[in-house]
């Protein structure tokens, strides 16, 4: 499984991006897809994730600002991100579950200015 992103950038604060992960190689298997950041100077963390059922979770401080969404028929994960504030600078990376394998993408970097 291969996993790329994109959609990332720089954007004023209370502005909004939508970042897609195209994932290709071996789907079938795929059950969980997640959105991982890592900000400067820390840990990644876990800010959302959805199932193949469609289930979704969010990080606390995410919910009611970011989305998460899955398009089978493309095999992307979307993030919906909006009223970004500089907290949310980070290099935001794709997690694929699939078949008791961990797969990563390389990240798209989100820069939010004040």
């Amino acid at each position: 499984v291969r996993l790329m992103e994109s959609g990332g950038g720089l954007v004023q604060a209370g502005g909004s991006l939508r970042l897609s992960c195209a994932a290709s190689g071996s789907i079938s298997g795929i059950n969980i897809m997640a959105w991982y950041r890592r900000p400067p100077g820390k840990d990644g963390e876990r800010i959302a994730q959805i199932t193949s059922s469609g289930t979704m979770i969010y990080a606390n401080y995410v919910q009611g600002r970011f989305t998460i969404s899955r398009d089978n028929a493309k095999n992307t994960v979307y993030l919906q991100m909006t009223s970004l504030t500089p907290e949310d600078t980070a290099l935001y990376y794709c997690y694929a579950s699939s078949e008791g394998n961990n797969y990563w993408g390389q990240g798209t970097r989100v820069t939010v200015s004040s």
